[in-house]
């Protein structure tokens, strides 16, 4: 015998808006002049000579150094990310994510992340572990601890930015 049955469909607004929305990207060309945006392709550059100097050398033969290039790597992805998301203005077409928050919890754990790897780097730093990757090390060692305080001052912004829009 057989079986009737009916089939309803419905259309979200959501789905609605998302796709008449996504049809065209917006830039913000003032972004990268504002402090934030200024630290965020900072943190980008030297991020990138923090895992560049280590991956040039034989890192792998010592576990603090995978620490440190672990914690670089990610962060500097997520920055990336995070740069792409704020230049195409994709933070107001999602409004359901609270970025303020998003944004004081990633500054906030690259920070704390990243001092713990810049300390593991500089104190494993020794010309008797490996003179020949001594420079390498010790650079990283440093731009490590100006990448942390980068990610210290968005932290701080991200905080700053946070407390504005609880308040409100």
């Amino acid at each position: 015998r057989p079986r009737s049955h009916t089939v309803t469909t419905t259309s979200s607004s959501f789905t609605a808006n998302l796709s008449a929305s996504s049809s065209t990207l917006a830039y913000d060309k003032e972004f990268l002049r504002t402090v934030p945006g200024l630290l965020m392709v900072t943190e980008i550059i030297l991020g990138l000579l923090v895992w560049t100097l280590i991956a040039g050398t034989e890192y792998f033969l010592y576990p603090a150094f995978g620490w440190v290039m672990f914690v670089a790597v990610f962060y500097w992805v997520l920055t990336v990310f995070f740069l792409i998301i704020y230049m195409t203005m994709t933070y107001t077409r999602i409004p359901q994510v609270p970025w303020t928050m998003v944004g004081l919890c990633f500054n906030g754990s690259a920070f704390v992340l990243y001092l713990i790897a810049a300390i593991v780097d500089a104190s494993s730093v020794t010309k008797d572990l490996d003179n020949h990757n001594y420079n390498s090390w010790a650079a990283s060692s440093f731009f490590a601890f100006v990448v942390t305080s980068c990610y210290a001052g968005n932290t701080y912004f991200s905080f700053i930015s946070w407390r504005s829009r609880t308040l409100q």
